[in-house]
């Protein structure tokens, strides 16, 4: 079980954010221009024991890709010798890269794009380790190197074990995530303050805000990118389940939304659909896990007409200056993730 997912009105407009001065490698804010987005290609049978629930999940990661090419330019990654059987899904806008791929969580385990506000390009390995051992990452855990290497990139490493799902960061030095995804042996073996360090340095920020979340009920110790994303400075939405005496996940999603709005963040508040097309309880429902490209919201809808609608009209009103676009992607809630979680933007510099 994982994040899982009200909004009375929002008075958002839209906002425009600036990109840093030079003087230190810093991680741009996912609203800012794009060069590309990275995917990858799910493929492994240690992973998707059902081939028929596989080919499933190929088509919903190509109907997000294909979406995104129709803003900007995807890099699809895969093992050359799935190109062919791809290519039947992906449009011919979809460039497909042959660095090898098990599953298809480019957020968690493709390359994160650092940049030195001065046209400098570098990529920071967060060092992925199937979420703390639980998964297969035989070629997962090369897809950072690889991409590094055929783009001619340096690599900066200081040691972070993670993924970049589980933080959010405002562009202006302010990060927040999840304890339980972090300071956990099964990823780092520090202190808290040590752990805080190592993830302030790779994004360039200068101030985090944590909360516990709950360690060992889902793959990824609670990301917190499918809960709270920022949506400018300061300003958080985030995603609210209604009260559920049922469902042990009611008041996980509080405690967060309280931290925040104590640290006087602006919290914006989003419902999770009530009746979804997918009823099972550890279906990731999470209008929150959307992506930002270029000219674009792309986001799940879920069946549930009215939040479906809430959904579009939130976004509309924080992106005036976007399209929204909301796509069925269940099988990847089925799996516990979102669009946000399939995708990898590369800034443009």
């Amino acid at each position: 079980m994982e994040r899982r997912a009200f909004m009375a009105g929002v008075g958002a407009t839209g906002f425009v954010r600036p990109a840093r001065a030079s003087g230190g490698w810093y991680l741009p804010d996912e609203a800012l221009p794009h060069e590309r987005t990275f995917m990858q290609w799910p493929v492994s049978r240690a992973v998707y024991r059902d081939a028929v629930f596989l080919d499933m999940v190929q088509d919903a990661i190509a109907d997000v890709a294909n979406t995104i090419a129709d803003f900007e330019p995807v890099a699809m990654l895969m093992e050359a010798g799935h190109a062919g059987a791809a290519r039947r899904k992906l449009s011919g806008a979809v460039e497909i890269w042959d660095v090898p791929t098990e599953d298809l969580w480019a957020r968690d385990s493709g390359p994160v794009f650092v940049t030195d506000g001065a046209g400098g390009l570098a990529v920071r390995p967060f060092n992925f380790n199937g979420w703390g051992g639980r998964q297969v990452n035989r070629e997962d855990g090369r897809v950072v190197a690889r991409v590094a290497e055929r783009m001619g990139l340096p690599l900066l490493d200081n040691g972070l074990v993670g993924e970049l799902g589980g933080l959010e960061h405002d562009g202006e030095g302010l990060v927040i995530a999840h304890e339980s995804s972090w300071v956990n042996p099964n990823r780092n073996a520090g202190s808290r303050a040590e752990v805080e360090a190592l993830i302030l340095e790779p994004i360039g920020a200068e101030r985090m805000i944590w909360a516990p979340g709950i360690a060992g009920q889902d793959v990824t110790d609670y990301h917190i990118d499918s809960l709270a994303r920022f949506v400018g400075p300061g300003r958080v939405l985030i995603q609210l389940p209604e009260y559920d005496a049922r469902d042990p996940w009611w008041r996980v999603p509080h405690e967060p939304h309280d931290i925040l709005a104590a640290a006087d963040l602006e919290m914006i508040v989003i419902p999770e659909p009530e009746r979804p097309r997918v009823r099972s309880l550890d279906f990731v429902a999470s209008y929150i896990n959307s992506y930002l490209c270029n000219g674009a919201v792309i986001a799940a809808q879920f069946g549930d007409a009215r939040t479906d609608a809430v959904a579009h009209e939130t976004f509309e009103a924080l992106y005036p200056e976007r399209e929204v676009v909301m796509l069925n992607v269940d099988p990847i809630g089925e799996i516990g993730g979102g669009i946000h979680c399939a995708t990898q933007q590369q800034p443009k510099v």
